[in-house]
């Protein structure tokens, strides 16, 4: 009775078991790598010095981003802040990409990524259609 007992408890824990690793997986960081690339070469063609009215740098960030991530910023709590100079960084304007999906993208929804990349928060399908386009075919 008892070989019978441990072997139905086995069983009972193997699909939590199984269960647990999908959980942690899907926890682990998503890579944003080859969307933010996409982007780069869809805004600047990799130019960190790129400038097109008020959007500058590798990702073309516009002052309205700046301060969309500072204001995240001071919702978190955090202390750092980013400046109108931090575009033209590479490195920083990522960080600045990766801060606005993790606010208004938490399910990492690739299309959302790069809709409001262009567009904003309150993007429109529309209007962001010919970049999303772009942004994709660079991808591939």
């Amino acid at each position: 009775m008892k070989k019978i007992c441990l072997s139905l408890s086995i069983l009972t824990l193997m699909p939590l078991g199984a269960e647990a690793v999908t959980r942690s997986e899907s926890l682990a960081p998503f890579d944003w790598t080859p969307v933010m690339e996409a982007i780069i070469q869809v805004e600047s063609g990799g130019n960190p010095n790129a400038v097109s009215g008020n959007s500058v740098g590798a990702m073309q960030i516009t002052p309205i981003c700046v301060k969309e991530c500072n204001k995240i910023l001071e919702k978190l709590g955090r202390k750092l802040r980013y400046s109108m100079n931090d575009r033209y960084d590479v490195r920083k304007s990522k960080e600045m990409f990766l801060l606005i999906q993790s606010y208004h993208n938490k399910t990492n929804n690739i299309e959302k990524a790069i809709r409001l990349w262009n567009g904003g928060p309150c993007y429109s399908i529309r209007a962001t259609n010919s970049y999303y386009k772009k942004v994709i075919r660079c991808m591939k």
